[in-house]
């Protein structure tokens, strides 16, 4: 242990001693300044604290120092009853303080004690009470405030842990401080307790014992129990009202004196008003002006004075900024700033704002934490941070998506309205403001309030405009998720896999395949919406197979063989799929055109008229699935299945194109269609 350590332990030995053993008087003189000093030090520095968990040690120095005024008690009480002294301080307190008066000492002990007891003790008991509930009740909303600004890049993942470590200490303190005020209560009974305990026993011990007459005995353990009372009282009282300034901190920038300097003299007309109150005052009635003269001169000077350092901080403030917004006119460093792009950024109208407030109700914040969260599960990529600007140059009701600087999505929205989209049913019509949905392009209507009740029972599907912008981003970015998996975010892929497969990790990287390759494969993946979240079994297929070749599409189609029953769960349902089937004259009109370069680089070399005939016929049946109300999927052999990819992208990209080896055996396949040239 450290000296330190051992110290403040030998203190606590020596406080729990004093109730036993005897002291002499010199020594508790001593004690009794020293409890008054540390008083006096305790007060001074909850004064200057900036916020509570500054002193966070407090509720134990509380208890400390009550131990401490109390071992005194004890050990001044046992020096009074049986020697009839108590010392130096004591007796200074009994015939200077109050004057050699038992009356006067004891009507001042009781006033402090009233004072300690009902104002400042009961009025600091119940703040940390109340203190100690609200700060765990508001826990939860603060946590959720916290990651809300860290999704919207105002703060960072370390700013975001030491603001919840830092909530987590002040219930801690709280709930401390709410406990270590009893102490303080109890503490004030003990003195009131003592004190008649010793008026009563030295008055019986003076004349039974020390053979002292009636009013000898009642004068001298009266004046000596009254200056312990006072010496006791007046620390008891700082401590107290320490106590009282801690819990009713605020946090702040500055200290008690500097906020109480800058707060409450914060207006000086205010003081002008009081001067002339004062002066009318003394005018008016028969205090006399004499009196309220200098109290009013003062306050008008004062005022007067800070009028001049308030304009002349305002004229020293404006230059300070005409400086630095000159040093950030000829500062390279400045410019350089200005080339950095946010990867995602949520631009919004101003009549959009109370969507992206959450003190005006505004959920927008948390819906993005869940669409961060649906990707993260889905498709096992952690999407950037999405940065909400308000942009006065977009329309009040515009939203702007940005990818990289680059305007990717765009809508517009209506708050205090619903978007209605019909569902097919047949019903009236409802009034509102017509648009076309921004996610899947279906028609729908703006409505109001009133015309929703009338939506809902003809049976329109009724969404909020905040649930409108997290669909169109969801479905936006799903569409762009392998342009956010840059070289950066699939390093910290890599990364996070070593942890727990770091043999598997090793033997790819870097020796058989770089980070870039790897990206390649991994965007392939996501362009084609095959979730990258089981890294290990795509890197088990990298590693058997980046051997024989370093072409990112080929080993793709390796990687989602290796995924037959994530990819058969994706596109099955209930145990079966319907599939539009490449026949054999499209797969051989594919696979006669598919050339090799000297590199090992598979390519397609196909003249115009075969891609325009295959392309018509592709067309035509996605078309017929869309316009029966299904979803086409396209199910040809592996060999071509990439190539016929390319066809397919070029004219619906969300149509997915499966093999028959990424199916499961198990699966049933009915075709609804078979594709031929």
């Amino acid at each position: 242990m450290k000296a330190k350590d051992i110290s403040v332990l030998i203190v606590v030995i020596l406080i729990v001693s004093m109730m036993i053993i005897p002291m002499p008087t010199i020594l508790l003189d001593f004690l009794l300044i020293l409890n008054i000093s540390l008083s006096m030090l305790i007060l001074l520095v909850a004064m200057n604290t900036k916020e509570a968990l500054d002193f966070s040690i407090f509720p134990t120095a509380l208890l400390l120092t009550t131990l401490f005024r109390l071992a005194l008690n004890v050990s001044t009480t046992r020096s009074i009853l049986s020697k009839a002294d108590g010392g130096k301080v004591i007796e200074t307190f009994g015939s200077f303080v109050i004057g050699g008066n038992p009356v006067v000492g004891f009507v001042v002990f009781l006033i402090l004690v009233v004072i300690q007891f009902i104002v400042i003790t009961k009025g600091s008991e119940r703040v940390a009470e109340v203190a100690a509930r609200f700060t765990l009740d508001a826990m939860p909303g603060k946590q959720m405030s916290i990651d809300a600004d860290m999704n919207a890049g105002l703060i960072s993942e370390q700013d975001a842990r030491i603001r919840r470590k830092k909530i987590e200490q002040e219930a801690d303190f709280y709930g401390a401080m709410d406990g270590a005020s009893k102490f303080v209560k109890g503490d004030a009974i003990a003195g009131i307790v003592i004190l008649i305990i010793n008026v009563i026993g030295g008055f019986a011990i003076g004349i039974a014992i020390h053979g002292m007459g009636f009013a000898e005995a009642a004068n001298t353990y009266t004046l000596l129990s009254v200056g312990d009372g006072l010496v006791s009282q007046v620390p008891a009282l700082l401590i107290s009202t320490a106590t009282g300034i801690t819990v009713t901190r605020a946090s702040s920038e500055g200290n008690l004196g500097t906020d109480i300097m800058q707060q409450i003299f914060k207006y000086p007309k205010l003081l002008y008003i009081v001067a002339g109150t004062i002066f009318l005052l003394g005018l008016f009635t028969p205090i006399g002006l004499l009196l309220t003269i200098p109290v009013s001169g003062i306050l008008a000077f004062g005022a007067y004075t800070m009028q001049k350092n308030i304009k002349k901080e305002d004229i020293r403030k404006e230059e300070e900024e005409k400086v630095e917004q000159e040093e950030d006119i000829r500062s390279p460093e400045k410019v350089v700033n200005l080339l950095q792009l946010d990867t995602l950024e949520l631009e919004i109208g101003y009549g959009l704002i109370p969507l992206a407030d959450q003190k005006q109700g505004g959920d927008i914040l948390d819906r993005i934490v869940m669409i961060r969260r649906q990707f993260a599960i889905e498709l096992g990529l952690v999407i950037p941070t999405i940065r909400i600007r308000d942009n006065l140059q977009l329309m009040p009701n515009q939203y702007v998506l940005k990818f990289r600087g680059n305007r990717i999505a765009a809508g517009e929205v209506y708050l205090d309205h619903f978007l209605a989209m019909n569902q097919g049913v047949e019903g009236g019509d409802i009034e509102g403001i017509q648009v076309i949905e921004p996610a899947f392009g279906l028609p729908a209507v703006w409505v109001s309030s009133e015309e929703k009740q009338k939506a809902e029972l003809l049976g329109y599907m009724i969404v909020d405009p905040s649930s409108v912008i997290a669909t169109h981003l969801t479905e936006v970015l799903k569409r762009h998720a392998h342009e956010l998996l840059r070289r950066e975010e699939t390093k910290e892929l890599v990364d996070n896999l070593k942890e727990t497969y770091p043999n598997l990790v090793g033997e790819l990287v870097p020796g058989v395949l770089s980070i870039g390759e790897i990206q390649k494969v991994l965007q392939n993946m996501l362009r084609e919406q095959i979730s990258i979240r089981d890294l290990s079994a795509i890197f088990e297929t990298l590693a058997d197979y980046a051997v024989y070749t370093k072409d990112p599409r080929v080993l793709t189609e390796y990687v989602r063989q290796s995924l037959t029953r994530q990819i058969t769960d994706q596109y099955a349902e209930n145990g079966v799929i319907h599939v539009l089937t490449a026949g054999a004259t499209l797969e051989k009109g594919i696979s006669d055109c598919i050339q090799q370069t000297e590199a090992g680089v598979y390519y397609l070399s196909m003249d115009p008229q075969t891609t325009r005939r295959i392309t018509e016929e592709l067309q035509g049946q996605i078309e017929r699935v869309v316009n029966s109300g299904g979803q086409p999927i396209f199910l040809t052999s592996p060999n071509i299945r990439m190539y016929l990819k390319q066809f397919v992208d070029k004219i619906m990209p969300t149509v997915p194109v499966l093999a028959y080896t990424e199916l499961e055996p198990d699966i049933e396949i009915q075709s609804i269609g078979v594709v031929n040239i």
